[in-house]
C-alpha cells in the first residue's frame, strides 16, 4: 500500500471512530425521546383512565338519582290520598256499627240501601289501594302491626299472647299501614 492510501484509511478510520462514538449519543438520545413519548403516553393513559372512572361514576350516579326520584314519585301517587283515605275511616267504621244495628231491626229494604251505599263505598277506596288489616280472634299479637289497647286474662290457656277481641279495624293503603288495628290480649 502506498502512503497515500494508509493515510486515506487512517482517516476514514478516524471519522468511522467517530462516528461509531456519535451512535450511541444518539441512541441514547433516542432512547431519551423514547422514553419521554412513553411516559407522556402512558401519562395520558392514566389521566384517560381517571377521566372514564369519573365519567363512569358520575353516569351511575345519575342513574341512581332517576330511580331513587322516579321511585318517590310512584310512592307519592300511591299514599298521594292518604291524609283523605285517614279522614273517610271513621265513617266506614259508622257504617259497620250502622249496618251492625239495622239489621236488628225490621226495615229490610232501609238495610239494604245503606248496605249498598257502604258496600260502594268500600269498593270505591278498595280501588284506590285501601285494604282491611285481616285481623280475628286467636291471631298471635305483634307489636308491628297490632296496638294493643289492653290485656285481660285469658279465657283458656291457647289465647295466653294471642288476641281475643278486636275493638277497630286497621288499614293498609299500599304497603304502608295507615292505621293499626286495635286489639285486646290475653295474659
Amino acid at each position: 500500500m502506498s502512503k497515500k492510501d494508509k493515510s486515506e484509511l487512517e482517516d476514514v478510520l478516524p471519522e468511522e471512530q467517530l462516528n461509531e462514538n456519535e451512535q450511541p449519543e444518539e441512541a441514547s438520545s433516542d432512547q431519551t425521546d423514547f422514553e419521554a413519548s412513553v411516559s407522556e403516553e402512558e401519562a395520558l393513559r392514566t389521566e384517560l383512565s381517571a377521566e372514564k372512572d369519573k365519567f363512569l361514576r358520575l353516569f351511575a350516579e345519575f342513574e341512581n338519582y332517576k330511580k331513587r326520584t322516579s321511585k318517590e314519585r310512584m310512592d307519592l301517587f300511591k299514599t298521594a290520598g292518604q291524609e283523605i283515605m285517614i279522614a273517610l275511616l271513621p265513617v266506614l267504621d259508622d257504617f259497620d256499627r250502622a249496618l251492625t244495628e239495622m239489621a236488628k231491626m225490621e226495615d229490610k229494604e232501609m238495610f239494604k240501601g245503606v248496605e249498598l251505599i257502604s258496600n260502594k263505598l268500600k269498593e270505591t277506596l278498595k280501588s284506590k289501594g285501601l285494604e282491611l288489616i285481616a285481623v280475628k280472634q286467636g291471631d298471635s299479637f305483634d307489636a308491628e302491626v297490632h296496638d294493643a289497647i289492653t290485656q285481660i286474662p285469658a279465657p283458656n290457656k291457647k289465647l295466653k299472647g294471642k288476641i281475643i277481641d278486636v275493638v277497630e279495624k286497621g288499614f293498609k293503603l299500599g304497603d304502608r299501614i295507615i292505621r293499626h288495628p286495635k286489639v285486646v290480649v290475653g295474659n
